[in-house]
């Protein structure tokens, strides 16, 4: 149900905590900004962020949030999301897993959909959509190739086919694009 395996992901952040120069990248700081002004709340009381890495996407969305929860299966990107939110809560789980508890109002997937197989999409967007029909969902989709089986727009039209909710295109760049789907309040 994955399309890419755990130890390829080991493999990426062999190299170090930043393999896609998170950090560093006026790209993908602008990227970070974008995604929290597409966020359709001002404050939430609690974010699970699915593939959140070394945690600097989670230093832009955390301050608006109560608690801050993030998922990853590489153990050195939980550490370094670790050092980035120490007051956050970190799972280390090879998607498509159950996920961790929590009174979720916005779940995030940044970049991480293309990582599954369709039958996978399908089982997170049910399991999500199951879990927290309210939530707020923000999908952010790098548009290059993604070097995987699925690249990143085919990945997102499976994942929203799969769900209930109406994701609507937020934002569009030649790079990427962010989609949203507002939860009931």
């Amino acid at each position: 149900m994955t399309a890419v395996s755990c130890d390829q992901l080991e493999r990426i952040y062999a190299v170090g905590d930043d393999p896609w120069s998170f950090r560093t990248s006026a790209y993908e700081q602008s990227k970070f900004r974008a995604t929290c002004a597409a966020l359709p709340r001002r404050t939430y009381r609690s974010v699970l962020e699915l593939g959140c890495g070394n945690g600097e996407l989670a230093r832009h969305v955390a301050p608006r949030c109560a608690a801050y929860t993030g998922v990853d299966a590489v153990q050195t990107a939980l550490d370094a999301a670790r050092r980035a939110i120490p007051e956050g809560r970190f799972h280390r789980l090879f998607l498509p897993a159950p996920l961790p508890e929590g009174d979720h109002d916005l779940l995030l997937l940044s970049e991480v959909l293309y990582f599954l197989d369709p039958r996978g999409l399908a089982a997170l967007a049910q399991q999500i959509d199951r879990r927290w029909p309210a939530a707020d969902l923000v999908c952010v989709t790098w548009l290059g190739p993604s070097g995987n089986a699925l690249q990143g727009a085919e990945a997102l039209e499976i994942f929203r086919a799969s769900s209930r909710r109406a994701l609507r295109c937020a934002m569009s760049t030649d790079l990427y694009r962010i989609d949203v789907a507002e939860g009931g309040r």
